[in-house]
């Protein structure tokens, strides 16, 4: 197998555990890229929420990449848009939260999960996923409830889910990888690994 390092650009500890599951030997390291001013600014060039998704994740593996020359870098990144294009960021706080659940509810919404993987600063690899999440209709009593025993747990997730846990719960119908969902399109990431050789095939 390559002696190439796998490096995540993120402290995300999703990521990296499904990564770790999975059985990648990866570290993870915070890119330091400014990313709500890089999604502020292309939000309001009118970016879609697929680019959006690509743009950041690709700005996190190539600025890593900069720096450490050795290894591959991979970045990632995940960006929800309800049926009308709107997209919604992680809460800010529980109130956030169940603002962003009531205009989820009884909704279609989208999950666009990018990898890109970088090498000595140049985009070497990307996929893009898509998932379709519709959610039952919640009470507001559900809803209080909800972001009251899991605000810990969904603070740092767009959409205030996580999929492999009570967030099941949320959804009538879902269409894509789960681990799409989690952020992360795992098995095409791992598709990539075995023909650079860093898994083995």
């Amino acid at each position: 197998m390559s002696e190439a390092r796998l490096i995540l650009a993120s402290k995300s500890k999703a990521r990296l555990a499904m990564l770790t599951a999975a059985g990648v030997a990866v570290e993870a390291i915070a890119p330091n890229v400014d990313e709500d001013s890089l999604k502020d600014g292309l939000k309001s060039e009118g970016v879609t929420a697929r680019n959006l998704s690509d743009a950041l994740a690709e700005a996190k593996a190539v600025r890593l990449s900069r720096r450490i020359v050795s290894g591959m870098v991979l970045g990632a990144d995940q960006v929800l848009a309800l049926d009308d294009g709107r997209m919604l960021d992680k809460p800010a706080d529980p109130a956030e939260a169940i603002a962003h659940l009531k205009l989820l509810s009884g909704r279609k919404h989208k999950l666009f999960s990018t990898a890109v993987i970088a090498e000595q600063g140049n985009p070497v690899w990307r996929h893009i996923d898509v998932a379709t999440l519709s959610m039952r209709p919640l009470s507001d009593s559900f809803i209080a409830q909800y972001v009251e025993s899991e605000w810990d747990n969904i603070q740092h997730c767009v959409g205030c889910y996580e999929i492999e846990g009570r967030g099941a719960q949320l959804f009538s119908a879902i269409t894509g990888s789960q681990f799409t969902i989690m952020g992360l399109p795992l098995l095409h990431l791992l598709d990539y690994l075995r023909v650079r050789a860093i898994l083995p095939s």
